[in-house]
């Protein structure tokens, strides 16, 4: 799997435990979250986002939450474990701070020290990444150095999401300006570094050109503003050139941008439909888009959520040739309800479907050419044959 991305705010059921993710990558973690048109931009989980969520889950989390709080405990704690014992695998409790940092990182902004990492063979972490003019930059981290520990806990098999726990200073609700302690390895060097986190802004869309005239525009996440990056990017591409557009290790993020760039393709239509509390809804692009530039769209295990929702509207409606391999499978609708402290418990209420009608929750979405390492250079070939003239 693609290296996960730092700054993202992982799901969190408990102080220190993690799901899989989040905006990965976060993730780091594992399940990427984005609202939905008519609700804020600035909430998460591929969500619906109200003032006060319905149901039965939400009525007994709020419930366990009050309780909680007349006793004089944990409100928080409280709904911790009320969501841990309703079974939801993407339920999530946040605090009043983790929710705000989440809502600023889907407007790609984040705290951290500029560090991107994956887990390798062995359970190593290492760095794959370093954000330029961030802390670690600063500091002299390189991509490829091995990340021994953090604050003395040693790091070596830990899933990623704790590793950007532990980096962002989660269980402490660590700010910028506080310090984070690194153990780290290069070769046969071993040394050990404090950094300050910082407040740090993200680039969640990528552009490069391939020889032939080929546009690759690589989205890490749907943070807000990337569809307009996109439709840039294609209005800037050579006329009549094919657009490789790579979603691998992309975790999902705002859905509402995820929709807008697939109106950069589609002339209006479906997106997909999806259901909160048994009530049917649909998202719609926007008409006008470039359904005849050549297109080819790369995907892997870590696109998830929201990307996986725009691989399934490009794929069923014939638009895009999708690359790659077996998507996430997080087709789930979460809604976010504010508990009596301040923080925020968000459980699931539905599930989204593609134009054709299959749901990716648990199933993810499979490509019509499989493709591993080689995916960008077989999804150059796919080009060819769809009648790219550069």
């Amino acid at each position: 799997m693609s290296g996960r991305d730092l700054f993202c705010q992982p799901r969190r059921i408990g102080r220190g435990a993690t799901l899989t993710l989040v905006f990965a990558s976060v993730l780091v973690a594992g399940a990427a979250t984005g609202s939905l048109p008519g609700t804020d931009r600035r909430t998460t989980a591929d969500a619906v986002r109200t003032a006060a969520a319905p149901g039965g889950r939400h009525e007994a989390v709020a419930r366990a939450a009050a309780e909680a709080m007349a006793d004089g405990k944990s409100p928080t704690e409280a709904a911790e474990r009320a969501v841990s014992r309703s079974g939801d695998r993407w339920g999530a409790v946040y605090s009043q701070g983790e929710y705000e940092e989440f809502q600023d990182a889907l407007d790609g902004r984040y705290t951290g020290v500029g560090l991107w990492a994956r887990r390798e063979r062995g359970g190593r972490i290492e760095v794959t990444k370093v954000s330029a003019g961030s802390p670690a930059a600063e500091a002299g981290i390189r991509a490829g150095d091995r990340l021994r520990s953090i604050d003395g806990h040693a790091v070596d098999g830990r899933p990623v999401t704790d590793v950007v726990a532990l980096l962002r200073g989660d269980a402490t609700d660590a700010g910028a300006g506080t310090a984070v302690r690194l153990g780290l390895e290069r070769g046969t060097r071993a040394w050990t570094l404090t950094l300050r986190r910082a407040r740090l802004s993200t680039n969640s869309v990528t552009v490069h050109t391939l020889p032939g005239g080929i546009t690759v525009i690589r989205i890490a996440s749907f943070t807000k503003g990337v569809g307009d990056k996109v439709r840039a990017a294609v209005g800037r591409a050579p006329a009549g050139a094919g657009i490789v557009l790579d979603l691998r290790g992309n975790s999902g993020g705002l859905v509402t941008e995820a929709v807008d760039t697939a109106s950069v393709f589609l002339d209006g239509g479906l997106v997909a439909t999806y259901d909160v509390e048994g009530a049917q809804r649909v998202l719609r692009a926007a008409p006008g888009g470039d359904t005849a530039r050549p297109l080819v769209t790369v995907v892997d295990g870590g696109t998830m959520s929201a990307a996986e929702l725009l691989t399934g509207a490009l794929k069923d409606r014939g638009r895009a040739v999708v690359v790659g391999s077996r998507t996430f499978g997080k087709g789930s609708v979460q809604m976010p309800s504010r508990l009596p402290d301040g923080s925020v418990a968000e459980l699931t209420v539905g599930h989204y479907r593609t134009p054709s009608g299959r749901g990716v929750d648990g199933a993810g979405i499979t490509p019509d050419l499989e493709a591993d390492g080689e995916a960008l250079k077989r999804a150059q070939t796919v080009l060819g044959g769809l009648g790219d003239t550069t």
